[in-house]
């Protein structure tokens, strides 16, 4: 059934079938997605195709300077018929959530977010209201050099699982792409060939794909080399690690083993640590991969 979600997913968003497996291995290790890059190289596209194949809710937030913590919660609205407040639901209440450009929110908007991610609720006016179950977040965000951007801080950037970059289509594909239909068309057209309970099965298939204590032990020195070697100013947290070892779980699933082995760890690898890694010589975190890069070249597979 995995192989026939990836499927779909490459008639409409074509030439990406890496990104495509990342992306779902983000969500079937139940964690968040962030997806940077320039704008229109398909990051809606993939974020609506998901929630169309795995049959979610989906909701769009698309983020602005003005936007305040309640356009994403919600709010209580006074109902004059019955003279008393109601309180109206704010799209983060859907099961799949796109925070588009989520970096053009102040910092005090892209915060409303983080106990959602976290918690799986929301507090608004005193009371804890739940979410949709499942709840994913996948946030799209616009390189930090353009104009009108908010950097997001590193509490919001730990919470993501995974960031994936898309990159430019092939020439094949993006011809192809010339020479098609509307992809949003597309999308729009796209149903749902598994659910909930699926998915919530494949979550629990995740945490039972086996893990040896040699993989355990190159999982650890991978962690222990960015948090002594100096050339990283921040290191990876216990969150990092455990957010490795989903992330790997869930690719040995993809690719039908019932085992991680370390090319799973070294696939997931740079998604899962570039945006939590940063370089003692820029403390901006944009490592370009070069961090990720020399930690595989550098901690050995068996010690």
């Amino acid at each position: 059934m995995i192989n026939n979600v990836v499927s779909r997913l490459n008639e409409v968003l074509l030439g990406k079938e890496e990104q495509i497996k990342l992306a779902l291995c983000c969500l079937f290790a139940n964690g968040h997605l962030l997806i940077e890059d320039q704008p229109g190289m398909g990051k809606t596209l993939l974020s609506h195709a998901l929630a169309r194949v795995l049959g979610l809710s989906f909701n769009r937030i698309q983020f602005t300077s003005d936007m305040l913590p309640s356009d994403i919660l919600g709010m209580s609205i006074f109902d004059k018929e019955d003279s008393s407040f109601r309180f109206v639901e704010g799209p983060v209440f859907a099961q799949l959530v796109l925070a588009d450009e989520i970096n053009r929110a102040t910092p005090k908007s892209q915060s409303a977010l983080l106990e959602a991610m976290e918690e799986y609720q929301v507090s608004i006016e005193g009371e804890t209201r739940s979410l949709p179950s499942p709840f994913f977040v996948i946030a799209t965000q616009n390189p930090e050099s353009q104009i009108g951007t908010f950097p997001l801080p590193e509490s919001q950037l730990d919470r993501f699982l995974m960031r994936i970059h898309l990159g430019y289509p092939d020439p094949d594909a993006e011809r192809a792409l010339l020479m098609g239909g509307d992809r949003r068309e597309q999308a729009n057209s796209l149903d749902s060939i598994v659910d909930t309970d699926w998915l919530k099965d494949t979550w629990q298939a995740v945490q039972k794909i086996k893990v040896t204590d040699p993989l355990v032990d190159y999982i650890q020195r991978l962690v222990q080399f960015t948090r002594r070697e100096r050339e990283f100013s921040l290191g990876l947290s216990p969150r990092g690690s455990l957010a490795l070892l989903r992330a790997a779980r869930a690719w040995a699933l993809i690719h039908d083993r019932s085992h991680v082995v370390p090319e799973d760890v070294q696939a997931v690898l740079p998604s899962v640590v570039e945006h939590r890694l940063r370089s003692a010589a820029d403390h901006s975190g944009h490592s370009g991969g070069a961090l990720s890069q020399r930690l595989l070249a550098r901690v050995d597979v068996v010690g």
